[in-house]
């Protein structure tokens, strides 16, 4: 039976800590699903298809790497793909209570389906699509922290 994870996220936009989580998975799984959430209630600088659009020409040279929007619970979104791993990255201790609080709710909806956390790389503990968005705004430098085609979408989104 295949290996199949799926690796959540708003991915508005996708940074390079999302990358190094999705890159260093691909040895565990043998299939990972990028499911980009586009819940309704959201407030998302880009619309679920240019964040969809945007993360496959990133991933595009990777293989075993699908991407998808999705909208619901995780846990029915997971089982409906046949993934048994929930992919999960932790930058700091807050980052861990409330993923222990969301693995719980999963456990109890879904406990066929184990989410696995990944530390991640200390170059990006403190980064997040939040943080690199108000930067944009700001006029600081992304370099490094997203990739050169995303920083390009950022700049032409905030300022037009």
């Amino acid at each position: 039976m295949p290996r199949i994870a799926v690796y959540p996220g708003s991915f508005d936009p996708i940074t390079n800590g999302h990358l190094d989580i999705i890159r260093r998975s691909r040895g565990l799984f043998d299939l990972i699903i990028v499911a980009v959430n586009d819940n309704p209630s959201g407030d998302y600088l880009f619309r679920g298809e240019e964040r969809v659009r945007m993360v496959k020409e990133i991933l595009g040279d990777l293989s075993h790497i699908e991407v998808e929007r999705f909208e619901g619970l995780l846990v029915d979104y997971a089982r409906d793909k046949g993934a048994g791993f929930i992919i999960r990255g932790l930058r700091a201790l807050s980052d861990f209570e409330y993923e222990f609080q969301m693995d719980l709710m999963n456990r109890r909806l879904n406990p066929h389906i184990e989410t696995i956390y990944l530390m991640t790389n200390q170059e990006y503990s403190y980064l997040s699509s939040s943080i690199i968005k108000e930067m944009v705004r700001l006029g600081g430098s992304t370099s490094g922290l997203v990739p050169d085609s995303v920083r390009e979408k950022l700049l032409k989104k905030m300022k037009g």
